[in-house]
């Protein structure tokens, strides 16, 4: 009864951002929005989280099934793409250049921060 209870709340959430992603037209998807709005409650009540967290697990350890729909939709839909090929190499190209950078470039401003933080530590005592 547990785990029903925690996917008809993740579900509850996911539909919620659905409806805020239709209602105020925004770019973007629903189940972001969703997302953040389980972030947002979740940290207005912690406890919660853990009712929601086995759940949670379980989805992830299966995650991988959830990619198959996509996969067949790609499928489906390869003849009608075929044409856009450098368009979509080059976005994937730049996309990865970019998560690579960015990833990087946090890396190092945290590692930096905490540097900093055990330096004040260490001066402190």
């Amino acid at each position: 009864m547990d785990m029903l209870c925690a996917l008809a709340s993740l579900l509850l959430f996911q539909c919620l951002g659905e409806g805020v992603s239709y209602v105020l037209k925004l770019p973007i998807p629903g189940p972001v929005i969703g997302m953040l709005l389980l972030l947002g409650f979740l940290s207005i009540r912690p406890q919660t989280a853990n009712a929601i967290e086995p759940t949670a697990l379980e989805l992830l350890r299966h995650l991988s099934l959830l990619f198959i729909p996509a996969g067949v939709g790609i499928m489906a839909s390869a003849g009608s793409v075929s044409g856009q090929i450098i368009a979509i190499v080059a976005a994937i190209v730049v996309s990865t250049t970019l998560a690579i950078v960015v990833t990087a470039l946090v890396t190092r401003a945290l590692l930096r921060r905490q540097q900093r933080t055990a330096a004040t530590r260490g001066a402190a005592q």
